[in-house]
């Protein structure tokens, strides 16, 4: 008997998937169901089967779990924000260090205990970044798996004051008229929203747009003022491209400056609208201080950042080793990470070099560098084979890896054991609370 779509089936939730839907098993094969806890019994209505796995609803809740609660977002389950407004806190944080503790193990082979997940102090108004898609008639956020805009009047992951900056945008909008881009015809001129705040509660404002020109530009900005008492900037970015890149490669400020100072670890970071910066900036603090703890630094080493950005890893371990060599992609991350070291007094400590983490990580090798410690903090995909080899080659006797995809991660754990590397401490930390991100 095999599994068929439209069919009802009773079946018990024995985990989580990578999206934070229930994982079931019916007639064998595995089973997707969203919105269903660890636990439950529920009776699924299967919506469609694949070759290896199928995915279903819950048609009816049969015996509930006690983490189950009522979502506190008008929008949960429209908006694909979200994941895990449906359960209480201190599951969905077992859910996330579960995930990382099974992907070592069956992916990475390495069956190491997640020891802890560090949780947030705050699940609500903690991002200090966001980027709103604008369509015609919504700024939100894309429905789950669509590229439909939901138009959010507020979001609970975001401080306030981004509300009213949406709402200032919104009513811009639909006073003069101006057009949302529309990404299937390539035509209007607003694609993106973007906001981003500091702990000081000042804003900076960027305004994507598929033309290097804003009608009524003093009515944008006086509206944007208004909103946010604390605005400090406006900055136009051009992105005249059929992408969903979200970022074009020009900026213009049309009022105030064009970025943001932050306070971390004991340092201060001036932040542009392209810098990368951790979301959320209490578990940031949280994060870098378990790197250094990681990291054993007695002052005297030689440290390598890989995928440094604009130095924020890299400065926070300065003050602790002899010497920090960060290596980023990126220019304009390396032209910051070099003046956030001097606005800091820490350029005798770090320097920066601009280039592929590989090739670098191979020149290094190349010049004798020998690394105490190495830290890599990738992009979702993780790293390359070649920066993995490379990292080998250098020979460090430690190698801190900070992850934001938990199977990329034990991927590259994987690559690095024939190598003489193995993995022996992980800690997870939430960074995204109530989303599937870990």
């Amino acid at each position: 008997m095999s599994i068929r779509e439209g069919g009802r089936y009773q079946a018990l939730i024995q985990g989580y998937a990578i999206d934070g839907a229930g994982v079931a098993r019916v007639e064998g094969m595995a089973v997707f169901v969203a919105g269903a806890l660890r636990g439950e019994r529920v009776e699924l209505l299967v919506e469609h089967v694949g070759h290896s796995a199928a995915w279903a609803r819950v048609a009816q809740l049969l015996t509930p779990s006690p983490a189950r609660q009522q979502p506190d977002c008008p929008y949960y389950g429209r908006c694909g924000g979200c994941q895990f407004r449906h359960m209480r806190y201190d599951e969905e944080l077992e859910a996330k260090r579960l995930r990382v503790e099974d992907a070592l193990a069956r992916l990475g082979g390495t069956p190491l205990p997640v020891e802890v997940i560090h949780p947030a102090p705050d699940t609500r108004r903690y991002r200090n970044k966001v980027q709103f898609p604008i369509a015609p008639g919504a700024i939100g956020y894309f429905q789950s798996r669509s590229h439909q805009v939901v138009d959010i009047a507020d979001c609970l992951l975001q401080p306030q004051v981004d509300s009213a900056c949406r709402a200032a945008v919104r009513a811009w909008m639909d006073r003069f008229h101006v057009p949302a881009y529309q990404e299937r015809s390539g035509t209007g001129l607003l694609r993106h929203l973007y906001l981003r705040t500091n702990q000081a509660g000042q804003v900076l404002c960027c305004l994507v747009a598929a033309g290097d020109r804003l009608p009524h530009q003093r009515e944008l900005i006086d509206a944007l003022r208004q909103a946010a008492p604390d605005l400090v900037g406006v900055v136009l970015n051009v992105n005249p491209r059929r992408t969903n890149v979200i970022l074009g490669k020009t900026y213009r400020t049309l009022w105030g400056q064009d970025w943001l100072e932050e306070p971390l670890c004991g340092c201060r970071f001036r932040l542009s609208v392209p810098s990368f910066f951790q979301v959320n900036h209490a578990q940031t603090q949280r994060l870098y201080q378990r790197v250094l703890d990681f990291a054993s630094l007695t002052g005297s080493e030689t440290v390598v950042d890989l995928y440094c950005g604009i130095g924020t890893i890299s400065l926070a371990l300065a003050g602790h080793a002899r010497q920090v060599i960060g290596v980023e992609i990126v220019p304009q991350a390396v032209a910051d990470a070099q003046e956030n070291a001097r606005r800091n007094g820490l350029e005798g400590k770090a320097r920066f070099v601009c280039g592929d983490a590989a090739s670098l990580a191979a020149q290094l090798e190349a010049d004798g560098v020998r690394p105490d410690v190495v830290v890599v903090d990738p992009p979702r995909k993780g790293l390359a084979s070649e920066v993995v080899d490379a990292i080998a080659c250098m020979a460090p006797q430690r190698v801190v890896y900070v992850s934001c995809d938990p199977a990329t991660l034990a991927r590259d754990v994987a690559r690095f054991r024939p190598l003489g590397y193995r993995a022996v401490r992980a800690e997870a930390l939430d960074l995204f609370p109530r989303t599937a991100h870990v």
